[in-house]
């Protein structure tokens, strides 16, 4: 199987080729460091080689609504440099977005990037397209407030890379197709003509990649005879759904690959907890012609013949007393930093401070790595001593502030005894036992684990020995997904993202009580 090329949360790619290296930059929204960058030289094997906004002064997100925060990097290179356009999306409310776009310059892919550039708040998914003659511009949507569904005309400004800023007209180049909700746009050069890509139709069901192209760069643009270029839209039962937000590179001769986000539901139309993956196609692009899929088909294929990839079941084990924390685990909006999260490898443990709750957009302690298998199991060790109920500790599978799992540790209200508690939060929590499960005084070491099958999960917990003991129940791990966070809210939210799971640690006393974690491992089977 060739598809998804990037399992797991990792949306709205962006690709560009440097000699034979390709890089390719996913979307993070609320989590930190911002940015995932991955580099290939065959198009199958993918490594995480970057995450550069790393640090406050790149990307300050304290207090983002959830699935706010980075959306749709765009990274470019222009011969000497690599440049990384980005959103940074503070609100979503009613018709009114603050959507303040930053740029970020490397001559190394793994840094050290420049400070951030501020380019403009008209706008999201922005990016930069680096014209023959030097000039550079700079490309996107544009919110329309008066409009009700916000979604205005692609436009285009000339940036100026000595006086880092946006000179020049607007431009107002494009007004979308009949598709509607036009986003995510990428302007290419070929032959003389430019081409514009575009993300359509929404991010879920109907999405598409339209294509367009003109004689110049302002337009006026002609849609491609092959409209929408790559949908899934009227195919429901295909395993790659919701197709769309695309990037192309180009390959050899008249060969070139898109690059787009897809989604796999667990049946037509249903929820995918994975999120939004990564996927490619490959195209034929003769010169003065319109690019076409090889498979002359408008909906990509899960096997590509040319690019066959032996799908490898992943295990990553921790054992702090050997191992760092890998790039894998990402925090919710804040960096980790060493005044809540450390790592001591002669004592073996992982420290997390206690902070504040799960419902947080401010200052959680929790750790997660993206679920990238409908089939896998997650196991943490650790020792906390809470000294009252408002401390706790454990291991959680999350989606955002109202939907999550969480298996932990607590104690009770003389700080003479510990138990076990499962969290449900679907919209509101719920402690899933009625009869908390009690931990004896002398046990020093806490194991508890999550089961996940197909849409269910499952829970159980152990002492040092690993005896493991099922906690009641088998739950409906589905909650975890865009399609069930968005349906099943009050009112409609953003959702965008894809489950996790992880650590976390609360004292909501405001004690700072600490836990330690001996070791993590996530294993698909």
């Amino acid at each position: 199987m060739t598809n998804p090329i990037l399992r797991g949360f990792h949306p709205d790619p962006s690709v560009v080729r440097v000699g034979d290296d390709f890089y390719l930059a996913t979307s993070t929204f609320e989590w930190f460091p911002g940015v995932m960058i991955y580099h290939s030289k065959d198009l199958l094997s993918w490594k995480l080689v970057a995450r550069p906004l790393d640090k406050p002064s790149l990307l300050d997100m304290k207090g983002v609504p959830d699935s706010c925060g980075v959306w749709a990097p765009c990274l470019s290179h222009d011969g000497e440099q690599f440049h990384l356009v980005y959103s940074r999306v503070r609100s979503f409310d009613g018709v009114w977005k603050d959507t303040p776009n930053f740029l970020t310059s490397a001559t190394n892919i793994q840094g050290p990037w420049s400070e951030a550039v501020f380019l403009g708040s008209q706008g999201f998914d922005g990016s930069m397209f680096h014209d023959e003659d030097g000039k550079k511009w700079y490309l996107s949507m544009e919110v329309d407030h008066r409009k009700g569904k916000f979604f205005g005309d692609i436009v285009l400004q000339e940036y100026d890379p000595m006086g880092k800023r946006l000179i020049g007209t607007i431009h107002r180049i494009f007004s979308g197709s009949e598709l509607g909700l036009t986003e995510g746009p990428h302007l290419y050069k070929k032959d003389g003509l430019y081409y514009l890509i575009l993300a359509e139709g929404g991010t879920e069901y109907g999405h598409a990649v339209t294509l367009a192209r003109s004689t110049s760069m302002f337009g006026p643009y002609e849609l491609s005879p092959r409209h929408p270029f790559l949908s899934n839209a009227q195919n429901p039962l295909h395993p790659l759904q919701k197709t769309g937000h695309a990037d192309l590179v180009k390959l050899e001769d008249d060969k070139w690959a898109i690059f787009f986000l897809t989604g796999r539901p667990l049946s037509p139309h249903g929820r995918c907890p994975l999120g939004r993956e990564t996927a490619m196609e490959i195209l034929e692009w003769k010169e003065n012609d319109w690019p076409h899929p090889v498979s002359e088909q408008s909906f990509p294929r899960l096997d590509i013949p040319e690019y066959q990839m032996e799908g490898e079941a992943v295990i990553e084990e921790i054992n702090f007393s050997i191992n760092q924390l890998p790039p894998s685990y990402q925090s919710l909006r804040v960096p980790i930093t060493e005044d809540w999260a450390f790592h001591d490898q002669v004592e073996g443990t992982f420290t997390l401070k206690g902070r504040e709750s799960l419902s947080s957009t401010f200052e959680q302690s929790l750790l997660a790595r993206r679920v990238q298998s409908l089939d896998f199991t997650y196991e943490v060790q650790l020792r906390f001593r809470p000294e009252n109920f408002q401390q706790m500790a454990g291991l959680v599978c999350y989606y955002n502030t109202s939907h999550y799992f969480y298996l932990h540790v607590y104690g009770d209200e003389d700080g003479e005894s510990r138990f076990i508690q499962l969290i449900r939060c679907d919209n509101y929590s719920m402690e899933e036992l009625t009869e908390p499960i009690p931990i004896e005084l002398e046990v020093d070491k806490i194991n508890l684990k999550v089961k996940w099958e197909k849409a269910m999960a499952s829970f159980s917990y152990a002492n040092e020995q690993k005896e493991y003991h099922p906690i009641k129940g088998v739950f409906d791990a589905s909650i975890l997904s865009d399609d069930y966070v968005r349906d099943g809210s009050i009112r409609y939210r953003p959702a965008f993202t894809g489950a996790f799971v992880g650590i976390a640690c609360q004292d909501l006393s405001g004690q700072g009580k600490t836990a330690n974690f001996f070791s993590l491992k996530y294993e698909e089977y």
